[in-house]
């Protein structure tokens, strides 16, 4: 669903690398690291096409 926005990796690049592509290499089984919880969710939040979401 990614559409290569880029506005997740703004948020935090190391939590929203970007592939080759500039579209977002997040799997869907990534894990956010503990105290990173807040900054997951800002860039989620940040994506305009909603493709990503924090499970949990």
């Amino acid at each position: 669903m990614c559409d290569g926005h880029g506005q997740c990796s703004v948020v935090d690049m190391d939590l929203f690398p970007l592939d080759d592509d500039g579209r977002s290499a997040v799997g869907p089984d990534r894990e956010v690291p503990a105290g990173e919880e807040d900054v997951a969710r800002l860039g989620v939040a940040a994506c305009p096409v909603r493709a990503l979401a924090v499970r949990g």
